[in-house]
């Protein structure tokens, strides 16, 4: 069964996690597929994807096509038997999908069939779910509708943030592929429909949705911090210059008529207007400056005028 030739696509940790999970427990991964390699820092320099950098180590095969739809020949002749995928970053085309032997998969960071998309984990998070999980479906040409093999749930508490998440679901996704993996390669698990009309959507996080909207209620404001944490940073404007904020705190501060976004430098702790009531921010980084605590940034302004996020 662990001779079944594996191609694997993923691009991000998540995804680097999955595939070193396939390769330690000796599946047969003959080729790994993953987005280009990004031009990052002054030197620009090229960075290799997580998963690029776990396939070199165990010596395998990576392809980096700029559009996997109009350049796969190389999957072809790598004949698989199976594809994996996990946060590869790139719609398969059916004549893809079409090559292995067996079976198509995909690893996905929500409970299908809610929050199909490119952003699960985000949109769990800024949405409010008390739980979120995995599951690993069949691919199919429509995003993200394909058959149910297996799902694995988690519970979510109000403070867990999106670097979190994506740190326990990609264990979480790993430990649940490698259990379901045999069931679908001799094809005994035949899998489940989803249901349709309970779908719901996780897209991509635009720039214009980082940006925070102070006039929402507590709770609204700090979901959004807390699902944009750490990457790609929730923002606000201080002075003309972004602020990113990374964490807040509810509190049981009285509601004032103070407009929504107001600050608030109280007993060594910084305090923002919400629609509802105050939340305290925490962990914050001024454009051009490191992060930082709320009471080092506090440390360095001058507060002997209202000062409002915008």
């Amino acid at each position: 069964m662990k001779s079944t030739r594996i191609v694997f696509l993923g691009t991000p940790q998540f995804a680097a996690t999955i595939l070193k999970g396939l390769i330690e427990q000796g599946y047969a991964v003959v080729g790994v597929i993953s987005q280009p390699d990004k031009i990052v820092g002054k030197n620009k320099e090229k960075k290799p994807t997580p998963v690029k950098e776990v396939a070199t180590f165990y010596h395998l095969p990576v392809f980096q096509p700029l559009q996997l739809k109009e350049d796969y020949q190389f999957l072809i002749d790598l004949a698989p038997d199976l594809l994996i995928t996990c946060a590869y970053g790139q719609i398969l085309p059916q004549a893809v999908l079409d090559i292995a032997k067996i079976n198509n998969i995909n690893v996905h960071a929500s409970l299908l069939p809610k929050l199909r998309g490119g952003a699960p984990i985000h949109r769990a998070i800024m949405n409010g779910e008390t739980k979120t999980g995995v599951t690993i479906m069949q691919m199919v040409k429509k995003m993200d509708a394909g058959k149910m093999y297996a799902k694995k749930e988690i519970l979510l508490d109000d403070d867990i943030n999106t670097t979190e998440l994506f740190e326990k679901l990609q264990v979480l996704g790993r430990d649940l592929l490698l259990a379901t993996l045999p069931s679908i390669i001799d094809q005994s698990n035949k899998g489940i429909e989803q249901e349709e009309s309970e779908a719901t959507y996780a897209y991509n996080i635009g720039r214009e949705e980082e940006k925070i909207d102070f006039h929402q209620s507590c709770k609204d404001v700090h979901n959004h911090i807390r699902g944009l944490s750490f990457v790609p940073g929730a923002y606000a404007y201080f002075n003309g210059k972004s602020l990113k904020i990374f964490q807040t705190k509810y509190t049981t501060m009285a509601i004032d008529t103070a407009e929504c976004g107001t600050l608030k430098n109280e007993n060594k702790k910084l305090y923002v207007r919400c629609l509802d009531g105050y939340l305290e921010i925490c962990l914050v980084q001024l454009e051009g400056k490191k992060m930082m605590s709320a009471v080092d940034f506090m440390n360095g302004q001058q507060w002997n005028a209202v000062k409002v996020l915008k």
